[in-house]
Order: structure tokens, then C-alpha cells, then sequence
């Protein structure tokens, strides 16, 4: 495979955006205070307060898995339960770090075929059992967009924070493209989380051009009591803070955090709208962000591998295809010319 050529398995292959890469040379500029003491932690911290129109708590995490897992830790005991989809990112792909940094926190899984949970799987789970046997339920967590690319709508998330604030459960959403679920919804990040009774958020920079960094905003300040000795206990403390926080000031600021999701959703729509039309490819789910999901025969993955692309299938049971802030028309072209071609000439 040629590394310079676009690939579009993952939107973490793209690289840094253009305004994070010029906000870390700035903050690069001279000496800052260590350990998030500094300007740009300060002000990156105002700017999500500005972003989502409330006072909230903010702290940042150098990856996904850690913030989600020390949020979910510092919600629950160990002998706690959190409730979430089947493929949610927590049970799928975090390799058991939400019980291991919760010392055992069990995930009770809901079916699903999109990805998505429902306040009626929920109520479910969560009163199935309250013996002290089970682990007694106490948070739900909801990938906002799910795994299969689908988007909650504003709608949903409400209808699933009733049913929390009902059972006495806290409501965490897993926010790794929560900047694609923004532009697919056209909804401000305060009517999508705290308005519609999410108490945390772990809001994702490195798949929307940075190059780490994600922000966990406790809309609850009461809950985020400690969450800083919880970071520097797992080595989520940077001593360098400002180069996590600088990329967040210049994108929040200027809007590119949202035009960059726009640019990825709209990327995978082209791709799934011709793709759409090549014989025996499917969709397999609803294309709302920037994922796109296909069922082909084996035979035209396997060729479309040795043709150089390159694409997950572990994933929803059909190829995955991500796109991302800097996605190409021009590659994306080129693949949708490969899928033609092997949609007419692959047996």
C-alpha cells in the first residue's frame, strides 16, 4: 500500500487539521505552567462553557478509552452496572478498561441492530433484577453516533434521559464523533447533552483533526468531585496541557470543529449514494455521519484488498468505510470506480 494515498478505514488515519496544527504552534511559542495552570487550558475551558451556554466542569484525556472509562468509574462503585448497547465503543473496543479502571463495574448489554438503545431495553435491564446478587444498575452510556453510524436524535436521547432520571441513573454519552452528530442533527451541542438530560459528555478532538485530546464536560458539577485525581492517577494528567487544550481553542472558536464534521458527513454520503448503485452492494445501516456500511460478497472484498484498499469488516458484519475532515473527492471516486468495476466483473 502507498501510506501517502488516502485511505478510508478509519478517520484516525487523517492527520492534523490545519487550525490544530496551528494552535499547537502557537501555544509552542515560549514557557506555559505545567499541569493545565496555563492560558490555553483556561481558555479552552471557557470556550466550551461559551460552546454549550452552561457552567460546566471540564477536564482533557489524551485518548477515548481513558475518558470514557475514568467517567464511568467515577459514576459508579464496583459493584455497580453500566447499561449500554451490545456494540457501544465501551463493550467493543476498550479491550475491559471500563471495569478495570471501575474495578469491576459490570456492562449489562441491550441487543441491537443499529447500535442504538431505547428507553424501553433500558427499563428492562434496569428492573429485571434488584436483588443484591446483581450488580445494581447505575449509569447508562449511549455512543452518540453509534457504531453503525446511526445518529440519536434529540428526540431519543431525551426520551432516554426520562426513563434514567426515573430509575435513579446517571446518562453518559460516548462522544468520540459527537462533532459528526452535531452536523448531521443541525443542533447545538447544548439541545443534544445537558438540555436534553445528558449528565456527561466525553466530547472526541482526535477523530475531528487533532491530533489527541478529548474533552469530558460534567454538566452536573457534582459529579465531577475528584475526576482530576482520577486522571492523574491513570496517567491522563498532561504536564504539557496546553498542547490538548490549545487545538480546542482555535477550533471551538472559529467553527472548524463543525465544519470538519460537516465535510466527513457529506464525504460519506457522496460515497454511500454511489455505491448504492453497484450490483450486490448494500447498505447495512443508515449513513447519518461519517461511517458507511456495505454488504458485498467476500470475493469483492478480497479483490478490492489486493486492489490496495483498505477497510475493516469486524465492525456491523459488512466493510466499513470512515471518512474524515480531510477525505478527498478524488479518492473517494476512485474507489467507488473500483467497486463498479468489481460489481460487474467479480463472480
Amino acid at each position: 500500500m502507498n501510506e501517502v494515498e488516502q485511505q478510508f478505514a478509519s478517520d484516525n488515519y487523517a492527520g492534523i487539521c490545519p487550525d490544530a496544527w496551528a494552535a499547537m504552534d502557537e501555544a509552542n511559542r515560549g514557557h506555559a505552567t505545567a499541569y493545565g495552570a496555563d492560558q490555553w487550558t483556561a481558555k479552552a475551558s471557557d470556550a466550551f462553557r461559551d460552546l454549550f451556554e452552561t457552567r460546566c466542569e471540564i477536564f482533557f484525556a489524551f485518548n477515548g478509552t481513558a475518558a470514557n472509562s475514568l467517567v464511568l468509574a467515577s459514576l459508579c462503585q464496583s459493584y455497580h452496572s453500566v447499561i449500554c448497547s451490545d456494540s457501544a465503543h465501551i463493550e467493543t473496543d476498550e479491550c475491559g478498561a471500563p471495569e478495570f479502571f471501575s474495578n469491576g463495574s459490570k456492562l449489562l448489554l441491550a441487543p441491537s441492530t443499529n447500535g442504538k438503545l431505547t428507553a424501553g431495553a433500558i427499563r428492562s435491564i434496569a428492573t429485571k433484577r434488584s436483588d443484591i446478587h446483581f450488580p445494581k444498575p447505575r449509569v447508562v452510556s449511549i455512543t452518540q453516533p453509534t457504531e453503525m453510524g446511526e445518529v440519536y436524535t434529540v428526540d431519543e436521547i431525551r426520551a432516554i434521559s426520562e426513563v434514567c432520571r426515573e430509575l435513579g441513573l446517571r446518562l453518559h454519552m460516548d462522544g468520540a464523533r459527537f462533532a459528526n452528530a452535531c452536523a448531521s442533527l443541525d443542533c447545538s451541542p447544548a439541545e443534544m447533552t445537558w438540555q436534553a438530560g445528558v449528565d456527561v459528555l466525553c466530547f472526541g478532538g482526535t477523530k475531528n483533526g487533532m491530533a489527541f485530546g478529548e474533552a469530558v464536560i460534567f454538566f452536573d458539577s457534582s459529579l465531577a468531585a475528584d475526576f482530576d485525581y482520577r486522571c492523574k492517577q491513570a496517567g491522563q494528567l498532561a504536564s504539557k496541557m496546553r498542547f490538548l487544550a490549545a487545538p480546542w481553542v482555535r477550533m471551538l472558536g472559529n467553527g472548524s470543529w463543525l465544519r470538519n464534521a460537516a465535510h466527513a458527513n457529506a464525504c460519506a454520503r457522496r460515497f454511500a449514494e454511489a455505491a448504492a448503485h453497484v450490483p450486490r452492494v448494500h447498505l447495512i445501516s443508515k449513513v447519518e455521519a461519517n461511517a458507511v456500511f456495505l454488504k458485498m460478497p467476500e470475493s469483492m472484498m478480497e479483490e478490492l484488498r489486493s486492489r490496495g484498499w483498505v477497510f475493516y469488516t469486524f465492525i456491523g458484519g459488512g466493510a466499513r468505510f470512515m471518512f474524515a475532515w480531510d477525505s478527498l473527492p478524488v479518492r473517494i471516486n476512485a474507489l467507488v470506480e473500483d467497486l463498479k468495476d468489481l460489481g460487474r466483473s467479480v463472480v
